[in-house]
């Protein structure tokens, strides 16, 4: 009987086509930690605040994508929130028995449908919103008046360099997650830009 061959042994990082150092680096590792641990802290904000809406994370970012772009083809919207369809097809299924959302036709062709917010669906997001902008009000209170500036112009270069990193490694990752993006809209003029 003859051995299987084993798969010669990779490093992910490699393969993303990213150089890799033998040693470690601790000031990526120091990025990496805060990114994960804001991440994370956001998580359970973001968690309490849905949870207090009677709805899911995964609920809430659907309502926040309607609510964002219109009525969404199924397939549009499961591409912006990163879901197969089997998974928005049941979040959709309660969403709707909620009333929160409607499938209709979409004009343009009669073979597909769309997804648009009913009027309590758009109460239900614009309460979700309303309480995580003031959790971000309470964080960026407990920021000095005189570094908030600093803060959200180095948050915006962070974001920038989180994509560019992207873009060399996965080309387009960001296009269907991200519309309101630095230097468009999201935090204001890039930092040096004004």
């Amino acid at each position: 009987m003859a051995k299987a061959k084993k798969a010669p042994a990779t490093d992910k990082a490699h393969c993303l086509g990213l150089p890799v150092r033998e040693e470690r680096d601790d000031e990526a590792r120091r990025l990496l930690d805060g990114i994960q641990l804001l991440v994370r802290r956001f998580a359970v904000a973001e968690r309490a605040d849905v949870n207090c809406c009677g709805l899911t994370v995964a609920q809430a970012a659907t309502l926040d994508a309607l609510g964002a772009q219109g009525a969404l083809r199924l397939g549009a919207l499961g591409q912006r929130l990163g879901v197969q369809a089997s998974t928005l097809t049941r979040n959709l299924d309660r969403l709707e028995q909620a009333g929160l959302v409607r499938r209709e036709p979409d004009p343009e062709d009669a073979r597909a449908a769309r997804v648009a917010l009913t009027a309590a669906g758009r109460r239900a997001a614009q309460q979700v919103e309303r309480q995580e902008e003031a959790f971000a009000r309470s964080v960026l209170e407990r920021i000095p008046a005189a570094r908030r500036e600093h803060t959200m112009g180095a948050l915006q270069d962070l974001l920038l360099a989180v994509r560019e990193a992207t873009e060399s490694c996965c080309p387009g990752a960001f296009d269907h997650l991200l519309t309101d993006f630095p230097g468009e809209s999201c935090c204001g003029p890039a930092a040096g830009t004004k």
